[in-house]
């Protein structure tokens, strides 16, 4: 048995795969890696940020970013500051999902009518 959450995380990962991999099922192992970095980097609606991003604090560098090697304030922050912004990123990582819950809830809720239930109703 898993949760809802890890089920997402594999039919994405699977249809990740199944785009790289095309007729070659046979190295589906080889190309995991890949696939689970492009999904770690890759923004996610919910939280508005990379799953790396929230681990971290920063998202790695990919073979793109090294062309023209920008220098990120984000890479120089001393240990103190780099913590900070970790805290500060989980606190809109948090804001972010409350969010969306709201959101799938005004959705989920849209037409239906408040039934408020007083001790001793029948239900």
């Amino acid at each position: 048995q898993t949760d809802g959450q890890t089920e997402v995380v594999n039919r994405t990962l699977g249809t990740l795969l199944r785009a790289i991999i095309s007729e070659n099922l046979n190295n589906w192992e080889e190309c995991l890696p890949f696939v689970e970095f492009a999904y770690n980097r890759s923004v996610h609606s919910t939280t508005g940020f990379s799953p790396f991003e929230i681990v971290y604090g920063f998202n790695p560098l990919t073979p793109m970013d090294l062309l023209s090697l920008p220098m990120s304030e984000r890479l120089n922050l001393d240990g103190k500051k780099k913590a900070e912004y970790v805290r500060t990123l989980h606190e809109k990582v948090g804001a972010n999902i409350e969010k969306k819950i709201q959101q799938y809830t005004r959705q989920a809720n849209k037409g239906k009518k408040k039934v408020t239930f007083e001790p001793g109703d029948w239900v």
